[in-house]
């Protein structure tokens, strides 16, 4: 559901219950975040000490790393990504990705069981790692009822990649899981740092076929026009790039198209703002594309050339969401976690030309200059009321936040997460009255409710 970002709704936040987490202290819960706009509120204390929400709003833990699935697997940890997709019979498909690498095969789906991992090994899986282990990267798959409620099940669904951070849903009810790496597996030879394609659907795992010419590099997410079929890309580097990919074929995205960079039509090629202010918030730039080559790219290396042929670069793009203009036509929002003066993040708007006259453009729509406004911005989503919903990915911090960001890019708290650990995958059901978002690790799936209609300012 796309409603204009100019749009408005609204909404507020309470809690339930976890147990088991150490509470920050109040004092330094108090001094956490500084809102620009009232959003919500003030965030309430949560009984649990976990996740910390406004007047009214409540969360329900849907699903924990480590549980048993309907496939006898282990829910693997590292909770990234993630996006809900509704079903033929009205059920709802959260596809969630699971940043695991070479090394960390023992918090993967069959842990350190050995006849898991027999069983495992013996299934449609893309690549194995050490000791001849299954890779531990890949996606699991929860089927919710029709209001996002209830979990009737819940599966293995990509298996045998590697660091599977964000990626992006499909038009055609499918999500796009992304490796967030180029580590060449030393057992197989094989080549990581692709993008694979995993039907909402499906009950069991998904045939594991890398989309190759969608490039290989740190991929981070992945946006698709509804109206061309053209996927957006985002790359998790400090002088990573903007890519677009224009399929041979919408949605068939196995046989072929081209790869290409964003430049700037004015010869700048930096967008980071670290050095110098070179780019004001609300400031808009025409844009060109640059065709790429090579775009397996064996040496990583696709980043360089791309900047030397005159492609700007971005300050580690991470999630990117499509959006609906009040006008008509579609816009991006993707962020860039390091960007800016103090590198507290920054959010591009990107806006296709869709055929007309007018050139595509992107605006430096939010920079954070304050780390309790805004902190290492990662996935975000677009709210059914036109808001954006921003996960931080602060590593290290004891807290991170949920944040909205208006129309007008002003910020406010939406929830404080009071462990050690990021937030991602923020998506919303259908409806737009659940906010599905992950806890990282230890791995939970959260299914936030509440008055959404009550936004203040």
């Amino acid at each position: 559901m796309i409603v204009s970002r100019r749009g408005f709704a609204a909404s507020s936040l309470a809690a339930l219950a976890i147990g088991g987490w150490t509470r920050v202290g109040l004092a330094q819960q108090a001094e956490s975040y500084r809102n620009e706009v009232p959003g919500y509120g003030p965030l309430r204390a949560d009984p649990a000490g976990y996740f910390d929400l406004p007047e009214g709003f409540s969360y329900r833990v849907l699903a924990k790393a480590g549980e048993r699935m309907d496939d006898g697997f282990i829910v693997p940890d590292n909770f990234d990504g993630m996006g809900c997709i509704p079903l033929a019979d009205g059920r709802l498909a959260l596809v969630r990705n699971h940043e695991l690498s070479l090394g960390s095969e023992s918090k993967g789906a069959a842990g350190v069981d050995p006849a898991l991992e027999q069983k495992l090994a013996a299934k449609t899986i893309f690549d194995r790692g050490q000791g001849g282990r299954v890779l531990p990267g890949g996606t699991t798959t929860l089927v919710l009822d029709a209001k996002g409620e209830q979990v009737l099940g819940q599966h293995l669904s990509l298996a045998g990649t590697s660091t599977n951070c964000a990626g992006g849903v499909t038009p055609w009810g499918s999500w796009l899981s992304c490796e967030e790496t180029i580590v060449t597996a030393p057992k197989t030879g094989t080549y990581h740092g692709w993008v694979f394609e995993v039907p909402a659907a499906e009950t069991g795992l998904v045939d594991p076929v890398p989309l190759k010419a969608m490039g290989r590099f740190r991929h981070e997410a992945a946006a698709v026009d509804p109206t061309t079929g053209i996927v957006y890309q985002t790359e998790d580097q400090d002088d990573g790039l903007f890519y677009r990919f224009i399929p041979n074929v919408p949605g068939k995205f196995t046989q072929g198209g081209k790869l290409q960079a964003l430049a700037f039509a004015d010869g700048g090629r930096d967008s980071r703002n670290w050095n110098a202010a070179d780019w004001a918030m609300g400031a808009k730039r025409a844009v060109k594309w640059i065709d790429l080559e090579e775009v397996e790219s064996p040496n990583d290396d696709l980043r360089q050339r791309g900047y030397e042929a005159g492609a700007a670069r971005f300050a580690r793009g991470e999630g990117i969401h499509l959006g609906q203009r009040k006008k008509g036509g579609v816009e991006f929002f993707f962020t860039c976690t390091s960007g800016g003066a103090g590198r507290f993040g920054q959010i591009m708007r990107y806006v296709p030309s869709a055929g007309t006259s007018r050139p595509s453009q992107i605006e430096l729509f939010h920079e954070s200059t304050d780390p309790k406004l805004m902190d290492y911005a990662d996935n975000l989503t677009v709210a059914p009321w036109g808001h954006l919903i921003v996960c931080e990915d602060r590593k290290g911090a004891q807290i991170n936040h949920l944040r909205g960001v208006t129309p007008e890019g002003r910020t406010y708290t939406l929830a404080r997460l009071n462990a050690e650990t990021e937030l991602a995958g923020a998506c919303f059901s259908p409806d737009g009255k659940t906010l599905f978002v992950n806890a990282y690790s230890p791995g939970r799936t959260l299914a936030i409710t509440g008055p959404w209609h009550k936004l203040a300012g």
